[in-house]
C-alpha cells in the first residue's frame, strides 16, 4: 500500500502547486514570547553572517527601538530606501516594497510583521507587504512576538489584561518555511529590563507593574514554546505524508486509552492518565460503539461516568462508530500518530475467543509500530 501511495499519479493541480512554491520566495520568522528576547538582534546577526557567506541580504525596515546593541550592528548592511508616509497625521516611514522589487536581493528583512501601514499604503498589513515579496520571488526574514498571533489573542488578554490590536493570521506562520524561537527566561527578560536594554527611564518601572511580571512571561513563553513544537509536528506529518512514510514517528507522545462499558474502564484512564503525565503526552480515551447493538441503561450510564473521568483529567475524548472494534481503534491511532494503546484484559472466556476471537490479539496483529499495553483487571 506505501508503495502504491509513493507511486501514484499526481494530478495537475499538485504539479502546479509545486511549481508555485518552488518559485515562492522563503519565509523565515524570528518568533520571541514579548518584547526584548531578542528576535531583532538576532536576525541582524544572522543577516551579518549571511552576507559574509555571499548571500545578498539587504535591510527593508529595520526598527531599533532605540536598543544600542542593535542598532549597533545595522551598518555594514545595505539599506533599501523607506517610503515616507503618514499615519493620523504624523509624518512616518514605511517599508517600500516596489524599491525592494527593484532591488532584487536575495534576502530582505522586514521588522515588526504585525505592524499596521500608514493611511494610504497599499496593504493594510505589513504582513501583507511581505506576501507581495515572497510571491515574487524575494527571501524574507521577519520577526513577531507571541502575543500577535490571531488565534491567542482572547488568551493573551486574560494573561496580561492587555487586548492586543495588531494580529496576523495564524497562516502566516504556518506558511513560513522556518520559525526560529528566541527564547529568553522571564529572569533574564527582566533582568535586561532593569538594566535599561529594552525601555527607558519611566517605562521600565510602568512595564514592570503591567506587561512585565514574572507570570505573563512565563505564561507567554508557554505559548511560543507550544506554537512551534505545534508548527514542527504539522511540518513533520506534511513531510511524512509527501514521502509515503507511515506513523507514528516517536518524537511527541501520544496515549491512547481504549475502553469499554466494563467497570474495568475507569481504571485503565487513571492508568493512562498517569502515563500521560510521565511523559508530558496527548492523551485520547476512545470508545468504539458497536453498530450491530445497542448497549443496555447500565452500560450507557457507566459509559458516561467513563466519559466524565477522562474530560477531568484532561483527555480527549472520542466516540467512533464500527463493526470491526480493532480495525476502527487502529485506524483513529494510526491517523492521530498514537505512540501508545492503553487497553483492558479481555473479559471473554478462552472459549468465547477461540470462537469471537480477541480484540487485543487482533489489535497486536495489525499494529507493528505502536506499543499496546495491556491493564489486568483488578481483583474482585
Amino acid at each position: 500500500m506505501a508503495l502504491v501511495t509513493h507511486y501514484k499519479r499526481r494530478t495537475p493541480e499538485q504539479i502546479l502547486e509545486d511549481i508555485r512554491r518552488m518559485s515562492r520566495g522563503k519565509h523565515r520568522i524570528y518568533l520571541g514570547a514579548a518584547p526584548g528576547v531578542g528576535k531583532t538582534y538576532t536576525m541582524l546577526r544572522d543577516a551579518h553572517e549571511a552576507k559574509q557567506q555571499g548571500v545578498d541580504v539587504v535591510i527593508g525596515i529595520i526598527d531599533a527601538h532605540d536598543r544600542a546593541e542593535t542598532a549597533a550592528l545595522i551598518p555594514g548592511l545595505e539599506q533599501v530606501p523607506l517610503l515616507p508616509a503618514t499615519m493620523k497625521g504624523v509624518p512616518v516611514w514605511e517599508l517600500n516594497v516596489d524599491a525592494v522589487m527593484t532591488r532584487g536581493p536575495d534576502v530582505v528583512l522586514v521588522d515588526e510583521l504585525a505592524h499596521t501601514n500608514a493611511d494610504g499604503m497599499r496593504h493594510l498589513k505589513r504582513y501583507q507587504d511581505v506576501e507581495e515579496l515572497l510571491a515574487a520571488g524575494i527571501n524574507v526574514w521577519s520577526t513577531l512576538n507571541i502575543q500577535h498571533l490571531e488565534s491567542l489573542n482572547d488568551t493573551v488578554r486574560q494573561i496580561t489584561g492587555v487586548k492586543v490590536r495588531e494580529t496576523i493570521p495564524d497562516s502566516v506562520v504556518r506558511g513560513a518555511e522556518e520559525v526560529r524561537l528566541i527564547d529568553l527566561t522571564p529572569e533574564a527578560l527582566i533582568d535586561r529590563l532593569k538594566r535599561g536594554k529594552i525601555y527607558q527611564g519611566a517605562t521600565i518601572d510602568r512595564a514592570l507593574q503591567n506587561f512585565f511580571r514574572t507570570g505573563n512571561l512565563t505564561a507567554l513563553r508557554e505559548l511560543a514554546l507550544r506554537v512551534v513544537a505545534d508548527d514542527t509536528d504539522e511540518r513533520l506529518e506534511r513531510y511524512m505524508h509527501h514521502h509515503a512514510i507511515e506513523g507514528p514517528w516517536p518524537t511527541h507522545d501520544r496515549i491512547m486509552v481504549a475502553i469499554t462499558p466494563s467497570p474495568n474502564g475507569a481504571r485503565l484512564i487513571r492508568r493512562g492518565y498517569r502515563t500521560v503525565r510521565r511523559l508530558k503526552a496527548e492523551f485520547y480515551v476512545v470508545y468504539v460503539r458497536p453498530s450491530d447493538r445497542r448497549l443496555s441503561e447500565d452500560d450507557e450510564r457507566r459509559l458516561a461516568q467513563h466519559f466524565d473521568l477522562a474530560r477531568q483529567l484532561g483527555a480527549n475524548v472520542v466516540e467512533l462508530r464500527g463493526s470491526h472494534i480493532a480495525r476502527t481503534l487502529v485506524q483513529f491511532a494510526r491517523e492521530h500518530h498514537v505512540t501508545e494503546i492503553v487497553m483492558g484484559e479481555s473479559l471473554r472466556t478462552r472459549w468465547q475467543e477461540i470462537w469471537r476471537g480477541s480484540v487485543i490479539n487482533e489489535v497486536l496483529r495489525l499494529t507493528s509500530n505502536i506499543d499496546i499495553l495491556v491493564v489486568g483487571r483488578e481483583p474482585e
